[in-house]
């Protein structure tokens, strides 16, 4: 049984990470993290028009933040739960021993989870009460401001 799962975890999780990724799932050429210079003309040089400045910094914040929330921090949550429910299935003869590490993986998990959306709620919220809807919108005005002082 323990040569089995030592090879059957580790093709599920390669099946798994690889799904999205064979199925294109949400993918977009023309958008990549860099907001600025990533998109080429048609003689394959990058236009003037798309100059790197603070706002675009500050967009690139924004979409590393929904990358590391989205794509990285609910497919590895989705892990460990499989993870921790292939180890409670699978307890064979120590029942105890790996229940108890199966209710620690399923609870640090959630508990990631929850922090993970508690950060990004805590973001949005204080935005909205400070009057922001959307930020790219803040963003903009920051940028604004910036460029207005200076």
């Amino acid at each position: 049984m323990k040569k089995i799962a030592k090879f059957l975890i580790p093709v599920l999780i390669f099946l798994m990470l690889l799904a999205p990724a064979i199925s294109l799932a949400d993918f977009d050429p023309a958008r990549g993290l860099v907001p600025c210079n990533n998109t080429p003309s048609t003689n394959g040089t990058i236009p003037e028009t798309e100059k790197c400045d603070y706002y675009a910094f500050l967009k690139l914040i924004n979409i590393l933040i929904d990358f590391v929330l989205y794509y990285m921090a609910i497919p590895i949550a989705a892990i460990m739960f499989v993870y921790a429910g292939f180890l409670l299935v699978t307890a064979g003869e120590e029942v105890a021993s790996a229940r108890t590490k199966a209710k620690g993986i399923f609870w640090n998990a959630f508990l990631g989870l929850v922090i993970a959306a508690a950060a990004w709620l805590i973001v949005k919220t204080l935005l909205s009460i400070l009057g922001y809807k959307d930020l790219e919108e803040y963003f903009k005005v920051v940028y604004n401001y910036v460029n207005e002082i200076s």
